[in-house]
């Protein structure tokens, strides 16, 4: 499985917007789960959206539903993770995974356990200020 590649971090004001970004590189995932998590300073890492490989199930984490939206491009191959009223509670590392052993598959019950995903990024950090 490829690398997959993050980009969108940055740094933002409280109640601000970012979109993050996911790539494989040299790998589809089109038939795949893909996920966002992060680790905030501190903390271990926790479960933030998920995706099935149509794009049209999608799960995320009661911290972040109403403000984070996750989508997938299987044309463009990658999945993005919209970023709406930032709180600083949101400052982490964010990192995309795929479920690259279950394709075309949504495994509900698994989805927001990092063990379910075999390929990893390197993350991307988010800061948000006030």
């Amino acid at each position: 499985q490829g690398q997959l590649i993050e980009s969108g971090g940055g740094t933002v004001q409280v109640g601000g917007s970012l979109t993050l970004s996911c790539t494989p590189s040299g790998s589809s995932i089109a038939s795949t789960t893909l996920a966002w998590f992060r680790r905030g300073p501190g903390k271990e890492r926790e479960f933030v959206a998920a995706v099935w490989w149509r794009g049209s199930t999608t799960y995320e984490a009661d911290s972040v539903k109403g403000r984070f939206t996750i989508v997938r491009d299987n044309l463009k191959n990658t999945v993005y993770l919209h970023m709406n009223n930032l709180e600083l509670e949101d400052t982490a590392v964010y990192y995309c995974a795929a479920d690259t052993e279950h394709p075309y598959n949504f495994r509900r019950s698994y989805v927001a356990g990092a063990q379910e995903y075999d390929s990893w990024g390197q993350g991307t950090q988010v800061t948000v200020f006030s």
